[in-house]
């Protein structure tokens, strides 16, 4: 028929959904895919075991699209294991892999431009933009039109903390070729695997951005974003990072002060969190991903950090009326 694009001569994309009990927000994130103009894709629907209509909706859309796939998972997997096995079904003629989180989806234009950016710029083997991160948009920093950047420039002002670019996953656009040339993509012991993996990938490939908003990701009580906000992983997550990849991203200066700057929030961070009477847990957590950064609890600077932080709530009464006040409230909605 005249008209009809030749979907063959663009570069296959492998669009990947892993879902665990996703099916409140599964058809938003599935007609978003649907939604592209960009068209020549295959997407991969991941079911994790789930207890509720994720694996009913995702077949419903794959009987109506050739191009969509849905594998149902034998056993129950960890987040992370999920995501690891998704990508390991991307088809070996992709191209290009993009991930999208059940809970998130895709502005019309996402793929279109982002794959536009990379085959424009073969040094480039992960691509970003601005998202609308529920109702903030973020991910920014880099100024119009820096479009292709050193990967290794990325990694040193992300570990300074200037800027904030890979935000999830949902955020990216990669080549197959490097997740094709992992045993596993991410590290399943940890929450920040995805950043860690930018920092393993960019030193040897470009960063490439697009200026436009084109991912959303959602915000709510049982997305992995909210054990990570309950948890304070991204405080943790700065500390392990800089340990593991300062020493390759920036001079020796340059990773003393930046570590110095890091810890000292760090331990504020422990010490409000003494305040606050954290759990077991919460410690048990830091604790254990501290040690395996090289970076063992310090309980003499923690102690240190509080004593300045309680000095600093008597100096400032109205601060401690509202710490107060907070507990309070917390503790009345515990018993009630």
């Amino acid at each position: 028929m005249a008209g009809t694009p030749d979907l063959t001569s663009q570069p296959l994309v492998s669009v990947v959904t892993p879902v665990y009990n996703g099916g409140e927000y599964l058809s938003q994130c599935i007609e978003s895919v649907l939604a592209q103009t960009y068209q020549h894709w295959e997407y991969v629907v991941v079911n994790n075991c789930s207890t509720d209509r994720s694996l009913e909706i995702a077949q419903n859309y794959a009987r109506r699209d050739s191009r969509i796939r849905v594998h149902s998972n034998s056993e129950f997997l960890s987040a992370l294991q999920n995501q690891n096995h998704a990508l390991r079904l991307i088809s070996a003629e992709s191209k290009y892999c993009k991930v999208v989180h059940a809970d998130d989806w895709l502005f019309p234009e996402c793929l279109a431009h982002m794959v536009g950016l990379a085959e424009a710029n073969p040094s480039v083997g992960i691509v970003g933009s601005y998202r609308l991160d529920d109702v903030r948009v973020n991910l920014d920093g880099l100024p119009y039109p820096s479009t292709v950047v050193p990967g290794r420039e990325i990694c040193r002002l992300s570990l300074l903390g200037r800027l904030y670019v890979f935000g999830s996953p949902t955020s990216l656009l990669l080549r197959s070729e490097l997740i094709r040339g992992r045993e596993k993509m991410y590290d399943e012991a940890h929450l920040w695997a995805d950043s860690e993996v930018c920092y393993e990938l960019l030193g040897r490939c470009d960063f490439g951005f697009v200026h436009q908003v084109l991912t959303y990701t959602r915000r709510h009580a049982g997305a992995v974003s909210s054990f990570a906000q309950r948890f304070n992983t991204y405080s943790l997550s700065r500390v392990v990072l800089l340990a593991k990849y300062g020493g390759m991203y920036l001079d020796a200066h340059a990773y003393e002060q930046c570590l110095g700057e890091v810890l000292a929030d760090y331990y504020r961070f422990l010490a409000r969190s003494l305040v606050k009477r954290r759990g077991r847990e919460f410690w048990e957590y830091h604790r254990r991903h501290l040690d395996a950064s090289g970076y063992s609890l310090n309980w003499s600077r923690l102690a240190g950090a509080a004593l300045v932080e309680a000095v600093s709530a008597l100096l400032c009464p109205k601060s401690l009326v509202r710490a107060l006040a907070a507990r309070q409230e917390r503790s009345a909605a515990e018993a009630s």
